[in-house]
Order: structure tokens, then C-alpha cells, then sequence
């Protein structure tokens, strides 16, 4: 008896495609092999029978195969072009996948993204687009991470990771999150808001098996929650934990015990509530740390005079795998020394909270031969970052932020700073450089002295500025960058810019997936050179620029590509944007008007956000945004 092969297979299986029929003897040679390998005789009562064991079809056995290649896939792009292929590949991916990215929260609905990937471990989110970081969106926007936890609640059982960034999170949610998933291990809000301490509480008491806590530049309301002695009393499996952006007092005398029985702890990063002092403390306890963020790093207000200062340097010796030191939030110069004794292990340092002068900065950096991270303060004035350059060799990715940021100063750091790092530091691979002066000169000397660079944003405060040597527009600086650097995914243009510029971006720029531009550009035909040059790009961020609705029309082939589209304080009008709206159903075009201003903007459109959506509009937005 044959036994009938459609009793064996998956509702999967049941819709893979037939075999080719124009090769019929792929079909015959099949049947043959699977008649001599499967029929199995038997006796009785004098005669054979032969029974025959039907093999599974061949485009099963291929999806068995392709499921198991398939589990060692990692890159997020590779999967999404694997599944394209075909239906059986798509749903083998879907399958093997266990980590979720949803680049927008409003591109898939939760209801849709877990019925797909049903193996889902890890899920990250990202909500809001970056402009909500300048206060460039109404309040109440959206980006509710409600609806995703829910959904998650009952799909992911087995959910162990979450990272979210600029979502917009309650207590409940949160509450909800360490009750659904026993075996939750990692917790990571970027840029995130909504939650308090008691919603931290919840989480610390409940999620047993808690491996990372990290809040990155994350608001978090003070509930009067002790949410540091929530944690478990008997020994915790943590390995990071970050609360340097809590603007709130902490328990020290509970974080202290924390870490002490917390063996695994690596990663510890503290807010400015938390002096040297009790730094120090901490460290003694948990000298296997490779990562610190310092808190305060100055002496608290209540120490007493005559009181001996612990020695601070051998606490810092004695952790010998420290690599990586954030924090410094209220410096004290004269404190710096202690670290002398890590700095050469170092391969991450973050002053971008110190403010410190570059002769605090020279005793520090010229011992820091394997930093390949660091950001600093341009405190450090053009001498700091040629101290930088001499010393740090290996460096990759280098962040220069304004300590004042008002337009009208004459900054500290100019092109002088940038041409030396750009002679020093030629493993250079990520740069982003605030300043009020540059020149040709230098962004052409970069180009070529760091042809490795992906990402180079550079933002000349002050609107419109020239090369402040020779007074003209920074095309040729922009345009050595996007010929040179071939490598180059991110670019942030600023200063003085005509459409030339934009023409270099959209001939060269062939790798650019994200695009930030500011106060730049002469008329439509920048956008437009960009938007037919640039075939990858995925981000396009624009704000106080020369583009209207032209412009806008010229992108219709490729914002299907896009993950988003913002410009604000441009030339855009409401009937621009309904054409748009009209040609391209499948994106989701936002309106938006300043909240606090109750005159009627009329046809001018303020801010314009378009993103691609499989589910259309959202029912959720603020009086503040009309969807077209």
C-alpha cells in the first residue's frame, strides 16, 4: 500500500510549487530513486509483498535545506533580498528569522509583522524620526509602543530582547512586557519617553533572568520608585546596566549591593547624581568591568574636609579590562590623573559632557594609542584635536560637539582641527564636526587622506557660511567628499551650498542611504539631482531650504524605496502634497502645523513627513497633523 503523501505535509508544504513540468524526466528519475530505496520486503505465508514509503517531494526536502541555510543568515538586508526569490523563500525566511527590525513603527502594523515571523526572539522598533530630538514635532506625536506589546504578548512567548528608539512608552507597557515573557533578557530605550520609575521597578522585580538595562538618552519620570532596590536579592545575571540620562536621585546604598552580586556585571553607567566618591566605592566592588560611564566625576557637596580622598588612580588600575569610559558630567579637571592608569587600554572614550580645556585634554589623550572611539567637546579648541591626531593613530569614529551653539560666536574648532585629523587619523571612518568655520581646503584633504569614510557630517553653524578664507560656497569640499569616499552611506551637508553641490551628491553619492541637509541649495534642481542620482538612498532628511513642489514631483520613482521623507520650513504647499498623495497610495503623507500657533497656514506646509506603509493612514494622529 502506498501511503498517500499529502497526509504528511505542512499547510507550507501543501503550497510549494509543483515540479517543472518541462522536465519530465527530472520527474520519472525521481520516482525511480525513491521506488529502489524505499520498498521494503517481507514473508508470509509464502509470498512477498512490497511496500512502498513515499520520500517527501523534492520542493519539500529543498525547503528543509533552505530553512537550515537560511538559520546562519544574519544580515538584515541579505534576508529581505532572500526573501524576494520566491514564496518558498519567503516563507523560509519568515520561518528561520529571529530577530524583528521595524525601521518605522507606522510602515507594518504589529497585527501583520507577528503573523509572519512567528520565531521571533529579539525585536527592535524604532518610532519617531530624528528631527523629534530638536523639538521639530508636536507633542503627543505618536510612536505608542501599546499596541506592539500587546501583540507581542501573544505572539512572542520566547521574546528575550527589546530595543526601542523614540517611542513613546507607558508604566503599563512596560508592566505588560516583564509579565509576558519569562525568559526576558535585554531592555534598551534610546531616545525614548512616556515611563517612570515605577515602570523600571516592574521590570527589575519581575524580569528574573534580566541580562541589560541600558536608558540612553531616555526621560524617565521620577514616581518615587526605588526601582534600583526592586532588583532580586539573591545573585542577578546582569551584564549591563545604564542610567546615566535618569534625571532623578538614586539609591546608592542599594546600588551598591546591586553590584556586588552582580558577578557578571560588564557595563555600568551612572547619572550625575553619583560622585567620585561612590564611584569609587562601586569599582572596588566590581573591578571585571569593561565599560563605565562615571556619573558626576567630582567630589559630592557633603564631604568632609578633613576626610582622607580614596585613591582613585588604583581603583582605575586595578580595573584591567576597561576599554570603554563615558560619563565625566560635571568634571573636575584636576581629578582627571586618576584615569592615567586605564587610558592605554582604552578603545572608547566619551568627554562629550567635560568640559575641559585642551592642556586637561594632552596628559590624557597621548596615552590613548588604541582609541578607535572618541567624542569630545570642541572645548578642546583646533590644539586638543591636533593632540588627538598625534596620539591616536587608530582611530575610526571621531564626534566634536559645541559646548555653545549659538550662531553668532566664533567657534573654537575650524578647519585647522579637521586637517589634522584628517593627516593623523587615516583609519578614519565615521566623523561628525560642529563648528562655525571651514574651508575647501580642508574637506578635500579629508577626502583623500580618509578615503575609508562611511559616514562625514559636518555642521557649520550659522546660515549659509562660505569657505571663510576665500568667500566661496562649499560645493568642491562636499563634492571631494561624495567622489573620494566610496564608501560613504551618511553624509550632513551645511554652509553656503548652490546646486552644484547637490549635482556632485547625486553623480557621485551612488552609496549614500542617508541624507541630512540644512539652510542649503539655490532652487529645485538640487533636490531633483539628488533624488535621480541617488538610487539607495533610504533617509532624507531637509529642513529651511529652497525645495518646493517641483522639486518634490521629481522623486515619484523612488520614494517607494525610501524608509522616509522629512522637510520642514521649506517651499512646499498642501496641493503639492495632495499630487503626491494621489500618484503614490501606498504612502503615508503627514501634514504638520505648530500646535501653539493658531493662525491657518493656509496652503504653506510647515513640515512634510512621507513614509511607506503596508497598513495606510494611522488612526492615532494629534489635531496638530492631517494625513493627505
Amino acid at each position: 500500500m502506498v501511503e498517500d503523501p499529502s497526509s504528511q505535509m505542512s499547510e507550507d508544504d501543501d503550497r510549494s510549487p509543483p515540479l517543472d513540468p518541462g522536465c519530465p524526466e527530472s520527474v520519472s528519475e525521481s520516482s525511480s530513486k525513491t521506488r529502489n530505496c524505499t520498498g521494503i520486503s517481507g514473508s508470509g505465508s509464502g509470498s512477498t509483498s512490497s511496500i512502498e514509503l513515499q520520500a517527501p517531494y523534492p520542493d519539500q526536502v529543498l525547503e528543509n535545506v533552505l530553512e537550515n541555510v537560511l538559520c546562519f543568515l544574519t544580515s538584515r538586508r541579505d534576508r529581505s533580498a532572500a526573501s524576494l526569490v520566491c514564496k518558498s523563500w519567503y516563507r523560509a525566511e519568515a520561518l528561520t528569522r529571529s530577530e524583528l527590525f521595524i525601521g518605522n513603527c507606522y510602515a507594518v502594523s504589529p497585527r501583520r509583522a507577528t503573523a509572519r515571523f512567528t520565531k521571533i526572539k529579539s525585536v527592535a522598533i524604532k518610532g519617531k524620526p530624528r528631527f523629534a530630538d530638536f523639538n521639530l514635532m508636536p507633542r503627543n506625536w505618536g510612536a505608542h509602543f501599546s499596541p506592539w506589546v500587546a501583540s507581542m504578548a501573544k505572539a512572542y512567548p520566547w521574546l528575550e530582547k527589546v530595543y526601542l528608539k523614540r517611542m513613546s512608552i507607558t508604566d503599563d507597557d512596560l508592566a505588560l512586557l516583564a509579565e509576558s515573557f519569562p525568559g526576558f533578557k535585554e531592555l534598551v530605550l534610546v531616545c525614548c519617553e512616556g515611563f517612570g520609575t515605577h515602570g523600571l521597578g516592574m521590570v527589575a522585580n519581575t524580569c528574573r533572568q534580566l541580562r541589560v538595562l541600558d536608558l540612553i538618552e531616555t526621560e524617565v519620570n521620577d514616581d518615587d520608585v526605588d526601582w534600583i532596590d526592586c532588583f532580586p536579592e539573591s545573585h542577578t545575571c546582569l551584564e549591563s546596566l545604564s542610567f546615566d540620562c535618569v534625571e532623578c536621585l538614586i539609591n546608592f546604598e542599594a546600588l551598591e549591593r546591586l553590584v556586588a552580586r552582580s558577578p557578571r556585571l560588564k557595563k555600568l553607567r551612572l547619572n550625575r547624581f553619583l560622585s567620585i566618591g561612590q564611584l569609587y566605592r562601586l569599582m572596588v566592588r566590581a573591578p571585571q568591568l569593561t565599560h563605565l560611564g562615571t556619573g558626576a566625576f567630582s567630589t559630592s557637596d557633603g564631604m568632609i574636609q578633613s576626610e582622607q580622598e580614596p585613591d582613585y588612580a588604583s581603583a582605575f588600575a586595578a580595573c584591567r579590562s576597561l576599554v570603554c569610559l563615558s560619563g565625566f558630567r560635571e568634571t573636575l579637571p584636576e581629578l582627571l590623573p586618576a584615569i592615567y592608569p586605564v587610558c592605554a587600554n582604552l578603545t572608547s572614550l566619551n568627554f562629550s559632557y567635560a568640559n575641559i580645556s585642551a592642556e586637561q585634554l594632552k596628559p590624557v589623550i597621548r596615552h590613548c594609542y588604541k582609541l578607535q572611539t572618541f567624542w569630545v567637546l570642541d572645548s578642546i579648541c583646533d590644539e586638543g584635536l591636533q593632540a588627538v591626531a598625534a596620539a591616536c593613530r587608530e582611530l575610526r569614529e571621531l564626534r566634536v560637539f559645541p559646548f555653545d551653539a549659538r550662531e553668532d560666536i566664533e567657534g573654537p574648532v575650524s578647519e585647522v582641527g579637521l586637517q589634522a585629523i584628517s593627516e593623523g587619523c587615516r583609519k578614519l571612518e565615521s566623523i561628525l564636526y560642529f563648528c562655525q568655520r571651514m574651508t575647501n581646503a580642508a574637506m578635500i584633504a579629508m577626502s583623500k587622506n580618509c578615503p575609508d569614510l562611511a559616514v562625514f557630517r559636518l555642521c557649520i553653524m550659522g546660515r549659509h557660511r562660505p569657505d571663510h578664507l576665500t568667500g566661496q560656497p562649499m560645493d568642491e569640499g562636499f563634492g571631494a567628499i561624495v567622489m573620494n569616499c566610496k564608501k560613504l552611506t551618511r553624509l550632513a551637508v551645511s554652509g553656503l551650498l548652490t546646486d552644484r553641490a547637490f549635482s556632485y551628491i547625486g553623480e557621485y553619492g551612488k552609496s549614500v542611504r542617508t541624507l541630512s541637509v540644512a539652510f542649503a541649495g539655490d532652487s529645485d534642481n538640487g533636490l531633483k539631482y539628488v533624488l535621480e542620482g541617488c538610487s539607495k538612498l533610504q533617509k532624507l532628511e531637509i529642513r529651511d531650504s529652497p525645495f518646493g513642489d517641483a522639486a518634490l514631483q521629481s522623486g515619484l520613482h523612488h520614494y517607494y524605496n525610501m524608509r522616509f521623507l522629512w522637510m520642514s520650513s521649506c517651499r512646499l504647499t498642501r496641493q503639492g502634497c495632495r499630487d503626491i498623495a494621489r500618484e503614490m497610495p501606498r504612502l503615508v503623507i503627514e501634514v504638520m502645523r505648530d500646535e501653539f500657533v493658531e493662525e491657518d497656514p493656509g496652503e504653506n506646509v510647515q513640515i512634510l513627513y512621507m513614509y511607506r506603509s503596508l497598513e495606510g493612514p494611522r488612526d492615532d494622529t494629534p489635531k496638530s497633523v492631517d494625513i493627505l
